[in-house]
């Protein structure tokens, strides 16, 4: 048996999801988003305990959502959110607390109501 799959991660051309990328991988999913392409316009990481998912878009435009609704969760979800002008570095220290399950550090971010 192996390591429990936590998170996963799907880039914006291949629309695969892969478990657990290392976070060097998590760059350059991020650095794909420099590259214009309104038919695939984001790259997001899902915890998947949780189903909680943070969407990057090229445009510095990213989502917080929850479509999974697994049972009761630490936080109540009020709908999607979104930030925007966000960095991919920015990003990166995004995924990073929610591939590790840190929901209540990612929530804690400046958070508009809806997804635009």
């Amino acid at each position: 048996m192996g390591l429990p799959m936590t998170y996963y991660a799907v880039d914006r051309w291949t629309g695969g999801g892969e478990d657990n990328p290392p976070v060097e991988r998590l760059r350059e999913i991020l650095q794909e988003l420099d590259i214009e392409d309104p038919e695939h316009p984001d790259a997001w990481l899902v915890h998947r305990e949780t189903g909680w998912c943070l969407s990057a878009f090229s445009s510095g435009l990213l989502i917080w959502a929850n479509h999974d609704d697994p049972g009761p969760e630490p936080i109540a979800y009020p709908g999607d959110r979104h930030m925007r002008g966000v960095s991919r570095e920015k990003v990166l220290e995004l995924w990073l607390k929610l591939a590790a399950g840190d929901i209540a550090a990612v929530e804690a971010e400046p958070w508009l109501p809806g997804m635009h």
